[in-house]
């Protein structure tokens, strides 16, 4: 990808991300006030079924989709493309469908004995209609990140959030006097058809590329698609599956445990909510900086990788984990300063501030592993990081069935601390020796350390004192200290070594 295209394409990204993010918080916020923590804990139970069986019905599709295709163009095989793509495009649709019937006609045994609520079970029905066009738009993402042309499914993504918004605010109001089930029904529902508008969108464009693509070429029969689809799909697929099920086994545990520790499902599920549904969901608001660059990067990982171009993928590896880092050092001090605050301003819950910051120093770690795993899966390691999964996954259900119950939410986030710190360093351990880069402690560590407690420090001695005389609001306050941190934290940085644009970073 040349420079000018992977820019355009970082800035749609990153901004559709940002404005995607952005309106999903408010939404969410929109959300918890209508129907409450313990209805954000019945929502977020529907969704950990829900994301069982989207993960049977997209794993490895795209990921696939984005490699062969990828490596089809660069061979200048043009001509094999469309048979190559019809045949992934079949084999996301299958998964879709299989994934769909699962989830309708079990929906009933998964409310009833998976999460002992059977109001979950409508919702459920509904949203297995949503898995064939999530499925197949899987793999049209996939195609278009290897065409490395981004508007269209970005733009796709914007229309189907604001769909999906707008029949939600409509809806819901009428659903809630049925109850919480049919409330979180109301709210699926909204989003199945938005799925739908979404996908015929990109469906459409998507049939435009290819066509001008293989433009007056006859089409030729893409050989060995199977054979490649299942060595690279099937342990991206394995993992996912095996994650994806652990993850489900250990969501339905936690309220249950919680329940023991409170002695009340209500109360168990209104502080499951709470950090499921909204500390969580904080948390994670500025990833899209982060996951806008790993989904950008994969390919170009993938192709230093497979075309031997070692210094490259050296550079592009060291840039993301400096990215990564500087990002996720300056949120998680941010987080762990005005956690209170943001508790009480975006939801009124002193409960949800305790939660961030708790897991707001951690945050380096979560951030990590998420961009690290993605970077493995693109060098071909995804065995390794289905084996960390699974261990982390058997260890947090370990901790989980012996911890909560005796210390309830505490409990919890201890094994949430423990968990992140375990898996991010396996997969970073990983990625070094597969890459043979060494840890640079300097730009990557010590640097951000140092800028972020200077930031702090000017907070602490400079804003807060002037902050309390001048009897300011809430919301200014946050809005106040936050940039004053960051403006301090990007300058200290700077100063302390810069900040990598091009070339060699250090």
């Amino acid at each position: 990808m040349d420079k000018g295209t992977f820019v355009k394409n970082t800035v749609i990204l990153t901004g559709a991300s940002l404005a995607l993010r952005g309106v999903g918080m408010v939404f969410r916020v929109y959300l918890a006030a209508k129907i409450g923590a313990q209805g954000m804990g019945l929502y977020q139970l529907i969704t950990t079924v829900y994301n069982l069986f989207l993960t049977v019905a997209t794993a490895g599709v795209g990921v696939a989709a984005t490699r062969m295709i990828t490596e089809e163009l660069a061979l200048g095989g043009g001509d094999r493309l469309k048979s190559l793509c019809r045949k992934l495009m079949l084999a996301a649709l299958a998964l879709g469908l299989g994934a769909g019937a699962l989830q309708f006609f079990g929906a009933d045994l998964a409310a009833g004995v998976w999460l002992k609520d059977l109001r979950a079970a409508p919702a459920l029905r509904v949203l297995a209609f949503s898995l064939p066009p999530v499925a197949v738009s899987s793999y049209l993402q996939g195609y278009f990140m290897a065409r490395r042309r981004v508007t269209l499914t970005t733009g796709a993504q914007i229309g189907e959030q604001l769909l999906r918004i707008g029949l939600i605010v409509a809806m819901l109001p009428a659903a809630l006097g049925l109850g919480l089930g049919e409330a979180c029904a109301a709210v699926v529902l909204a989003g199945t058809v938005a799925e739908y508008f979404s996908g015929a969108v990109v469906w459409q464009g998507y049939r435009r590329d290819l066509s001008r693509l293989q433009g007056g070429k006859k089409a030729m029969p893409a050989r060995g698609v199977w054979r490649r689809l299942w060595s690279i799909g099937a342990p991206v697929a394995a993992t996912r599956y095996v994650g994806s099920a652990l993850r489900t086994l250990e969501n339905v545990m936690v309220p249950g445990c919680l329940a023991i520790y409170t002695a009340s499902r209500e109360v168990a599920l209104e502080q499951f909510g709470a950090l499921k549904g909204m500390a969580m969901a904080v948390l994670f608001f500025p990833f899209s900086f982060l996951a806008t660059l790993s989904t950008l990067l994969l390919p170009e990982i993938t192709e230093a990788y497979a075309q031997g171009r070692q210094r490259q993928l050296e550079r592009l590896i060291s840039r993301t984990i400096l990215i990564t880092l500087g990002v996720s050092v300056l949120m998680g001090g941010l987080f762990t300063q005005f956690a209170g605050s943001l508790g009480e301003v975006l939801f009124h819950d002193g409960q949800v501030g305790f939660y961030i910051r708790v897991l707001g120093p951690v945050m380096p770690f979560l951030y990590l592993e998420s961009m690290v795993d993605g970077i493995l899966k693109g060098l071909n390691q995804q065995l390794s990081t289905f084996r960390y999964s699974v261990w982390d996954s058997v260890v947090r259900i370990g901790l989980i069935g012996l911890l909560v119950p005796r210390l309830g939410m505490k409990g919890f986030l201890f094994v949430m601390l423990v968990s992140n710190l375990f898996t991010g360093l396996l997969n970073l351990r990983r990625l070094l020796v597969v890459t043979g880069l060494s840890i640079r402690w300097w730009q990557w560590v010590l640097r951000p350390l140092a800028a972020l407690l200077l930031g702090l420090a000017a907070y602490r001695g400079v804003v807060l004192p002037w902050a309390a005389g001048q009897s300011i609001g809430a919301v200014p306050g946050l809005v106040l200290g936050g940039a004053g941190v960051s403006l301090v934290y990007l300058v200290a940085l700077f100063l302390l070594g810069g900040v990598p644009v091009g070339g060699r970073e250090g």
